[in-house]
């Protein structure tokens, strides 16, 4: 069960498609018990690894947005207008 354990993708879009991959195989049912299980174990690495990636962009989001993340099509205009 060391595939878990060996190099995650460059790329967070490397990691999804892996990802996804291996769900497809654990969702088919076809795989021996063996494959499964490390499937599923290298499917965890990868759902951390996607996971701390996002979690490290919406930090830099924050901060290249002052601390505050608003929603898709709102005013792109600082809320308190004092800041301007």
């Amino acid at each position: 069960m060391k595939q878990a354990a060996a190099k995650l993708p460059a790329t967070f879009e490397a990691a999804l498609k892996e990802l996804e991959g291996l769900v497809q195989v654990l969702e088919s049912g076809g795989a021996p018990l063996e494959e499964s299980l490390q499937a599923y174990e290298r499917g965890m690495a990868l759902l951390r690894h996607c996971q701390e990636t996002l979690a490290r962009a919406e930090q830099k989001i924050r901060i290249l947005d002052g601390g505050e993340l608003r929603e898709f099509g709102t005013d792109a205009e600082p809320t308190d207008k004092g800041e301007r």
